[in-house]
């Protein structure tokens, strides 16, 4: 540090005194005060400083002997009051689908009544609420937390029920993109599907989607074949079969991977002969394939910039209603200009991304094993931003303070009737609750231990007879006999807790430690929330 000169310093204590600084341990009244300054030391020339009287001492309130520190408050909480008075806007929330409203807190679609009036009492009205997200999808786009709405269990499987039954429009029903969670086989087809897909729903195809590939190691050469038979002949199980069933894909709706083979796929078979349907259970991904297909070449060109992207958490049911962006004519010049795009890139080498493809690139290849690049062939040509530049606004006198000039709203993207006229649309469903599920039972945090978000590891572990092995406390293997030891593998998230005991100990220690660090969680009753004790594993 450079130090300065002390007739500078003194200089500077004359022009600005400093209050003293009464030392610690001092006594107001006294002859053993000592006053320091540490803003400048004392002139060497003997010079006299008065210093002001010191200001009174303001005693510390000591705390309660016994009384704990407050703890803070959260950082998130739920603020604002409904308003009954108000009715419902007709306007849906761009996250989630729900009608906005202000009337009740607990009912899907809520704002809370000072931000309602904000924004849907300035002059456009109600269309100002265009574009917003309800207090929910907020606090899970940027909290991570998941507020309890009041629905019923059926509520999701009656929407998507109702929209399925629609009149065929341009003289086709449908086609159904039925997505499933890859990482629930052997059993990962809804129970619920074949009741949705009942003689008088106008659906002219099924489409089966196999999400989140991208999650589950390779074992050996070959494997995402033996991945697809097993989805083939889990849907044939399930009653998926014959002409409604189109085909059978994998794909990864967050990494990219196998979605260019997807949407190529939909554009030369099913190409805009109708609307498409995005079904499928909770959890499955369907609304991060459609933010996915919202930036690819499967959409019109202008729909990134007029159609908000669909919240996504991994809390169960997080879309309420439909979601929807219009679908591409894929005319013959497009595919033939979306096949030279996809060539050109095939060619690429790692090297030839740009800075910004490769940093994204870098954060997919740690999020799974397999990656992919969505890319789009028609964008559209945005103008460049002109500056509005107001000299005068810069000038001002002596005696005005400085006077900044309000932002100018940004307007939204809108589709002319042109454009969607004649439009196909491809709709995101709510997720329908699977029955017997094990994340109904689980708070929020919870769920977020359970549901993998990052390639699983599988860890390994060699059981001798007499042994077990806890899956955290949602269940446990029992060696009970054998000639020797055996090896099992656990393919699951990677941070729920395996736990190796022997019998003898194992339920003193699922009694002592469910719910605790060493098992993190215990299933009880119909929500651990609400009911308290836990629930014994049963085989």
């Amino acid at each position: 540090m450079l130090r300065l000169a002390p007739a500078l310093l003194a200089r500077l204590a004359r022009a600005r005194p400093c209050a003293p600084v009464l030392r610690r341990g001092a006594t107001v009244s006294g002859e053993e005060e000592r006053f320091v300054f540490p803003e400048y030391e004392p002139e060497p020339s003997g010079a006299a400083v008065v210093a002001p009287p010191p200001p009174p001492a303001v005693p510390c309130r000591e705390r309660e002997p016994g009384r704990k520190r407050r703890e803070r408050a959260p950082v998130v909480a739920v603020a604002g009051r409904p308003d009954p008075s108000v009715p419902p806007s007709g306007v849906s929330c761009s996250g989630c689908g729900a009608e906005l409203q202000c009337r009740d807190g607990a009912a899907p679609g809520f704002l809370p009544a000072e931000k309602y009036r904000s924004l849907s009492e300035g002059p456009a009205g109600a269309e100002g609420l265009r574009g917003a997200v309800c207090q929910r999808c907020w606090l899970l786009a940027h909290h991570g937390r998941a507020l309890r709405l009041q629905l019923p269990p059926e509520q999701h499987r009656l929407v998507v029920s109702a929209a399925l039954r629609r009149p065929p429009r341009h003289g086709r029903g449908p086609l159904l993109l039925y997505i499933l969670d890859v990482m629930e086989l052997p059993d990962p087809v809804l129970p619920q599907l074949p009741g949705l897909l009942e003689p008088d729903v106008p659906a002219a195809g099924l489409l089966v989607v196999g999400n989140k590939v991208d999650l589950l190691p390779a074992d050996s050469p070959g494997h995402l074949g033996r991945l697809r038979r097993r989805v083939a002949e889990a849907c044939a199980q399930a009653g998926l079969r014959g002409a409604p069933l189109v085909d059978v894909r994998l794909v990864s709706a967050k990494t990219g991977f196998g979605l260019e083979g997807l949407v190529s796929r939909l554009q030369r078979s099913w190409k805009c002969a109708g609307d498409v349907y995005l079904l499928g259970a909770t959890n499955s991904g369907k609304s991060t394939l459609f933010n996915t297909l919202l930036r690819s070449d499967y959409c019109k060109s202008r729909a990134p910039d007029a159609v908000d992207r669909a919240t996504v958490s991994p809390w169960p049911g997080t879309t309420l209603n439909l979601l929807k962006f219009p679908i591409i004519n894929p005319t013959c010049d497009r595919i033939f200009r979306r096949q030279e795009r996809l060539k050109e890139e095939a060619t690429k080498t790692e090297d030839q991304l740009s800075s910004e493809e490769k940093k994204y690139l870098n954060y997919l290849k740690k999020q799974g094993y397999l990656v992919g690049r969505v890319g789009r062939t028609f964008q559209r040509q945005k103008s460049s931003a002109v500056v509005d530049f107001d000299p005068d606004m810069l000038s001002y006198s002596m005696d005005e303070d400085p006077s900044h000039s309000p932002r100018k709203r940004e307007e939204r993207e809108e589709f002319t009737y042109n454009e969607v006229k004649d439009a196909r649309w491809c709709f995101d469903t709510p997720g329908i609750v699977k029955e017997n599920c094990v994340l109904n039972l689980l708070t929020e945090e919870e769920v977020k231990l359970v549901l993998p978000t990052h390639a699983i590891v599988p860890r390994t572990f060699i059981l001798k007879p007499g042994m077990v092995l806890f899956l955290a406390a949602l269940g446990r293997i029992d060696y009970l006999q054998g000639e020797k030891p055996a090896w099992f593998s656990v393919v699951a998230s990677n941070l729920l807790p395996v736990r190796i005991s022997t019998l003898s100990n194992a339920d003193a220690i699922y009694e002592k430690h469910a719910g605790r660090e060493l098992l993190k969680f215990a299933l009880q009753g119909v929500h651990p929330r609400n009911i308290d004790g836990k629930r014994p594993l049963k085989g």
